[in-house]
């Protein structure tokens, strides 16, 4: 499986057998140009869209005619078994910002985690229905979403082979959070790498958790 990280909260995943998903596509220029990453010209057969904000369900740029996914169940799409489960975009159950998916993907044996724009710590029901991770794609920012802190205990307590940081502060985007080195403060095990785009494969997952800090392909 190849994981590109395009910006924010969004990826494009590609199968061994060329299946094309991506994840929370952004709207650029959103909230008054205060975000600013390039648009997401990307092929896709599958959009995962965690919540209706702008900043996460922007399909128009993207090529193609994919299946979009934007409420909970379990899905399958050619060779991608996909789990989105019920989750809330801040501490008050939804009042504040309203829910969230969460999206267990299943791809080429690996199973990949994208918390969406996750506002709450995780409680021992949603871990179990995440189930073992390989791959995490955590939102670290704050603000909108967990912290650093909180981030840091769902990676604790998930203890997913590898965490991809996301939605956090860039120069491409005006948002009130903060940058990843906040969440990378006093980590170990911790590689940047020196472009966007990794291809994975389940025998050469670490075989203790990492942090890999990716670059955005479109920022």
């Amino acid at each position: 499986m190849k994981i590109k990280f395009l910006a924010h909260s969004s990826f494009l995943l590609i199968s061994d057998q060329g299946t094309k998903v991506i994840t929370d596509p952004y709207k650029p220029g959103c909230f008054n140009n205060a975000l600013r990453y390039k648009p997401i010209k990307e092929v896709a057969d599958i959009v995962l869209i965690s919540h209706d904000h702008d900043d996460h369900n922007y399909t128009k740029d993207i090529v193609g005619s994919p299946k979009v996914i934007k409420e909970s169940g379990f899905f399958v799409i050619k060779d991608v078994e996909i789990k989105a489960i019920h989750s809330y975009h801040d501490t008050q159950k939804g009042i504040a910002r309203g829910t969230n998916l969460i999206f267990v993907i299943n791809i080429d044996g690996l199973r990949v985690a994208h918390l969406g724009d996750l506002g709450h710590d995780l409680d021992l029901s949603i871990f179990k229905e995440i189930g073992p991770t390989d791959i995490l794609l955590a939102p670290v920012g704050g603000y909108f979403t967990i912290d650093a802190k909180v981030a840091s205990n769902i990676f604790n307590n998930m203890k997913p082979k590898v965490m991809i940081p996301m939605h956090y502060k860039t120069t491409a985007i005006d948002f009130p959070i903060a940058k990843v080195d906040e969440f990378l403060k006093e980590k170990q095990n911790v590689k940047k790498i020196s472009g966007s785009e990794i291809t994975i494969t389940k025998n050469i997952l670490p075989q203790e958790p990492e942090i890999w800090v990716l670059k955005m392909a479109n920022e």
